[in-house]
């Protein structure tokens, strides 16, 4: 079962909330984010690996919230994090911290940082399923202006690692195949293209 709200990639040209597909993998990190104004303080992390969307639901959020998002959390600055949880209980104003890992697994050094964010609720997005997989590769074709036919998207998917860096890998061999040979995206030019690029094993 699948709804709209807005692409969940790092796709600079699928920044809208209208084209976002929520599956079983990110539905339940999407409704913690709509129920913002019930999290016990006002900040959460969301977490996810990488062109999970995670960034882009940090930026639908935004908009719905008006509240403050800081992405790439673990690379980032203690004391900024730090003071940003404290400015989001003082102003009343919501805080999401973005990571692809939860906070246990970053190392914090600073204490009064670790026990703040232990008090702090968490979403995370998981593994995409065939829904969402397949609603990413026709996505990420449209906004390179292919439009391959159903049985090339399901030929990619039974063969490619089932990831959404596996799909973006897989989208971005082929669209450079057929801009320079001037073809339309098949399976004998997904089969030729991805078993060379190494994105696939058809033997």
């Amino acid at each position: 079962m699948q709804r709209q709200i807005g692409l969940p990639l790092d796709w600079e040209s699928a920044s809208s909330e209208a084209d976002f597909v929520v599956s079983d993998a990110n539905a339940a990190a999407v409704r913690h984010l709509e129920h913002w104004t019930l999290w016990p303080v006002k900040a959460s992390l969301l977490a996810g690996p990488p062109k999970s969307g995670k960034s882009h639901l940090g930026r639908i959020f935004q908009r719905w919230s008006a509240g403050e998002v800081i992405d790439d959390a673990e690379h980032r600055d203690e004391t900024e994090i730090f003071h940003a949880w404290n400015r989001a209980q003082e102003q009343r104003r919501p805080l999401l911290i973005v990571s692809t890992r939860l906070p246990p697994q970053w190392a914090i050094r600073l204490p009064d940082l670790a026990s703040r964010l232990n008090a702090t609720p968490s979403a995370t997005i998981g593994p995409p399923d065939d829904a969402l997989l397949t609603a990413v590769m026709l996505k990420q074709f449209h906004d390179r202006a292919l439009q391959p036919a159903p049985e090339v998207v399901h030929y990619i998917l039974a063969r490619i690692e089932r990831s959404f860096e596996g799909v973006a890998a897989a989208v971005k061999a082929l669209d450079d195949a057929a801009l320079s040979s001037r073809r339309k995206v098949t399976v004998p030019l997904a089969r030729d293209v991805l078993f060379s690029a190494g994105v696939i094993d058809d033997s």
